[in-house]
């Protein structure tokens, strides 16, 4: 009995400290990683068991569609003064720029998702994400991305005050 107890709470601090662990990554991800703006294409779903959201596209998406690519791979993107990302190319090695990055990319049989693919948001809220033109990201040095926020054609944040 005692010892099922024993694997019973080594278990629990173990899942504790993973789940917090993937926490603390998160917020370092928000705070130190560089932000940059992917533009849109979005589509406004509502679901009645999610709520509402934003299903998201990126436009760099649809520029890779052509390419052959690998299940999961790097893009190198460049990120102008705005913080508007483009596609540069696949990142094959070669050295970066001042301004260029590494995003991660996963190819799906039906997409390809450069971040998340979902903006949620408080019911009865989705008027204020009606003008999204693009997804704002925190993005760190290996490439992994968080989306924060959207923002409309003129870069100011979305949602309310």
């Amino acid at each position: 009995m005692k010892l099922r107890l024993a694997i019973l709470w080594l278990v629990a601090v173990a899942s504790l400290i993973f789940v917090n662990y993937a926490i603390y990554g998160k917020e370092q991800l928000i705070s130190t990683g560089q932000p940059i703006l992917l533009e849109l294409a979005p589509v406004d779903p509502r679901s009645l068991i999610q709520g509402d959201y934003m299903a998201l596209r990126y436009k760099i998406a649809t520029e890779l569609e052509t390419q052959d690519l690998a299940p999961r791979g790097k893009l190198v993107i460049k990120v102008a003064e705005n913080g508007v990302a483009s596609f540069v190319r696949l990142d094959d090695g070669t050295p970066m720029t001042a301004d260029e990055r590494l995003l991660n990319y996963y190819k799906h049989d039906w997409q390809i998702d450069l971040g998340p693919t979902s903006f949620f948001f408080q019911e009865g809220t989705g008027d204020y994400y009606t003008d999204a033109t693009y997804g704002e990201l925190r993005v760190d040095s290996s490439g992994t991305s968080i989306l924060i926020g959207l923002r409309d054609k003129n870069l100011e944040k979305l949602g309310p005050s």
